[in-house]
């Protein structure tokens, strides 16, 4: 039997959740754009610039320091993705190193090459294709959405996917609507054509195990501010992928990899931050490896916020049109990220209503642009995204249920 979280032990680590307005904690349901971090994390963040704030490959103990915070980075990333730390490549940000790849791979590109995206992507994961495309002279295909329930349509990847096809670019999870794909079947589909397999996972890190060996995919990209660390980027690809693109480099760079794809200096602090993120994870679970914690840690995880998805599921009030899955029995298809429309309100309206609630939620297309145009909403201001995370309770979601009434009767 799983042992559940202590939401109260986990909400104490957090001193972002202390905040309070007119008497009451905030509620800090924006997650998807970013969750808070613990005080592990902003303490290893200080303590490296206190005490080992230098550039690397130096012959004194500050460099030496730095460079062993990047190793310990790179572990600890392939801990939490489920693969080996020379596959891990750091970044600005996610979207940086989709548009790194896409260069890169652009150049193995040719005129009759077909490049397939999805509906429902965040357009990190489809403006570097699309532009890699047209540089080429390849064709883009898209795939489209089931709107009903906002799941990826099947039939239409079946459809998009030829022997022309060269690269799959998808979503792991949803970021606008929570729905999360089956990956797995994704990615043999691109592979039984033999095309690469991308796979943006920067919205389900925060609320799933993931495992790059298993899954297979070529490259997978995440974002450690999505769960509970600092800005960065993270890509992680197959050795023979990462070795044999040539990306755009400096001169003096080395070419080994996977240093040959981080141009620049890389954010030291951030990376010894990251450490802390998956430390803080590990925390969580139990196990004889870090990587085993981790993962039972999110599976406690992923336990407590069905929970909170089941709760906000069958509250919603009248007046709210949530988008994609709705079903209380679904919850396992959906990470707990729910895009509503209350009656005929600007979602910008919306936010602001909840904020003086002391709520924060998103408002808009959150990047998903394709989903929203889709949709229909994009000339309307998208939607009102509400988010949960594994810090979050019950008490939390009956309150944004209750504002959400409240709006919606406005």
């Amino acid at each position: 039997m799983t042992t559940p979280l202590d939401v109260a032990g986990i909400r104490a680590s957090f001193p972002a959740l202390a905040r309070a307005q007119d008497g009451r904690p905030c509620v800090f349901a924006d997650a998807p754009g970013g969750t808070q971090v613990p005080e592990a994390v902003i303490e290893a963040m200080s303590a490296y610039l206190r005490d080992a704030n230098a550039n690397t490959w130096g012959a004194f103990p500050t460099s030496r320091a730095t460079d062993a915070t990047i190793e310990a980075a790179r572990s600890a990333a392939a801990d939490l993705i489920g693969c080996d730390a020379d596959q891990v490549v750091f970044g600005p940000n996610m979207t940086t190193l989709a548009f790194a790849l896409a260069r890169a791979v652009r150049r193995i590109l040719r005129p009759g090459d077909e490049v397939v995206v999805t509906m429902l992507d965040h357009d990190a994961n489809v403006a570097p294709w699309l532009i890699a495309a047209q540089d080429a002279g390849a064709t883009v295909r898209w795939v489209d959405i089931e709107t009903g329930d906002c799941t990826l349509d099947l039939e239409s990847l079946d459809a998009g996917i030829t022997p022309r096809t060269k690269v799959v670019a998808f979503t792991l999870a949803s970021n606008a609507v929570g729905t999360i794909t089956p990956a797995a079947e994704i990615v043999r589909r691109a592979h039984g054509v033999g095309a690469l397999a991308i796979a943006d996972a920067v919205h389900l890190a925060p609320h799933r195990s993931i495992e790059l060996t298993s899954l297979g995919a070529d490259v997978l990209f995440c974002s450690p501010y999505k769960f509970y660390g600092p800005h960065l980027g993270v890509m992680a690809g197959t050795r023979d992928l990462l070795s044999s693109l040539q990306p755009d480099k400096v001169r003096p760079a080395t070419n080994d990899t996977p240093d040959r794809w981080e141009t620049g200096t890389k954010n030291h602090e951030g990376l010894a931050g990251l450490v802390a993120a998956v430390d803080y994870l590990a925390s969580l679970g139990e196990g004889a490896s870090r990587r085993d914690k981790i993962a039972t840690a999110m599976d406690r995880i992923t336990k407590h916020e069905a929970q909170l998805s089941d709760r906000f599921l069958r509250g919603l009030p009248p007046g709210a049109r949530l988008l994609g899955i709705v079903d209380p029995s679904r919850v396992a298809e959906r990470a707990p990220t729910f895009a509503l429309r209350l009656n005929d309100r600007h979602p910008r309206d919306d936010a602001e209503a909840f904020a003086k609630r002391g709520i924060f939620v998103w408002d808009g297309d959150y990047y998903a642009m394709a989903i929203m145009e889709r949709l229909g909403l994009a000339p309307t201001g998208g939607a009102t995204r509400i988010g949960f995370c594994h810090y979050h309770t019950l008490d939390e979601v009956d309150r944004v249920l209750e504002a959400t009434a409240e709006i919606a009767r406005a």
